[in-house]
């Protein structure tokens, strides 16, 4: 009966059901349980299997730099970075409020990072997310305009409830990225949420964007309503490459 009922389980895809009945077969904890009750654990294992499956895909459709946690972040004072602050924003009300945050700090302070750990956490709490590499998205969608799917690629982008471009600024905006840039921004504005990081200062921004009524556009959408986290210090990469050296040395004169 146990083993068709498990199997019965299985067909229908009943995963979280299924490992929790068979738990309780094989421990013999089925008799600790009134009906109702265990109807209740069932149905719970269920729920939890299937909320961390649509956590699990929502991470991986996101495709973030690097995997990420809040909870990994390091709040060292020469990084300029407020833990309170952090922490308000990974509650992720600001994507409720349709707001943006803005990352800027030079090269190797943790800005992806940073921006990776925040679209992990809006994963968890169940938002659609995109992690983009700024420069990539760019050449992406004029390849789509070429090959007529950029219709279809805006769309995907506009249904997210986050968006995070990476690495904005690293070279001049064109004509035909900024009026890109400008459409994905649009869409968004008042309805949904972005991330951007940057090694440049907001204010140097309008120079990467080029022709003055299309930046002033895009800059007055962005900023409007946004957290900024400027992040300083030295390069984490750097760091982590000091500790690994100083980590290997040690390690020698251990052996030796």
């Amino acid at each position: 009966m146990n083993e068709t009922t498990l199997s019965k389980m299985r067909q229908m895809k009943l995963f979280g059901m299924y490992g929790a009945f068979k738990s309780a077969i094989e421990t013999g904890k089925t008799d600790n349980y009134t009906t109702d009750e265990f109807i209740a654990h069932i149905t719970e294992a269920e729920w939890d299997d299937r909320q961390n499956r649509k956590i699990s895909r929502s991470v991986t459709n996101a495709r973030f730099r690097y995997k990420a946690a809040i909870e990994e972040i390091i709040y060292d004072f020469s990084r300029n970075i407020d833990k309170n602050k952090i922490i308000r924003l990974a509650e992720c009300d600001y994507i409720n409020k349709a707001e943006n945050i803005l990352i800027t700090g030079s090269t190797g302070v943790g800005k992806s990072y940073l921006a990776s750990a925040f679209g992990h956490q809006a994963c968890m709490e169940g938002y659609r997310v995109l992690y983009f590499n700024m420069d990539k998205l760019l050449a992406r969608l004029k390849m789509a305009k070429a090959d007529g799917s950029y219709l279809k690629e805006m769309a995907k982008i506009e249904r997210q409830h986050l968006v995070i471009l990476d690495d904005f600024g690293l070279q001049q905006l064109d004509n035909q990225s900024r009026l890109m840039l400008l459409e994905i921004i649009e869409d968004r504005n008042n309805k949904k949420s972005m991330i951007i990081t940057s090694q440049l200062p907001v204010e140097r921004w309008y120079d990467i964007i080029g022709e003055k009524t299309v930046a002033d556009a895009i800059m007055d959408r962005l900023v409007y309503q946004s957290h900024r986290l400027e992040l300083k210090g030295e390069s984490m990469r750097k760091k982590r490459g000091q500790q690994s050296i100083f980590d290997d040395l040690l390690s020698n004169q251990t052996i030796n």
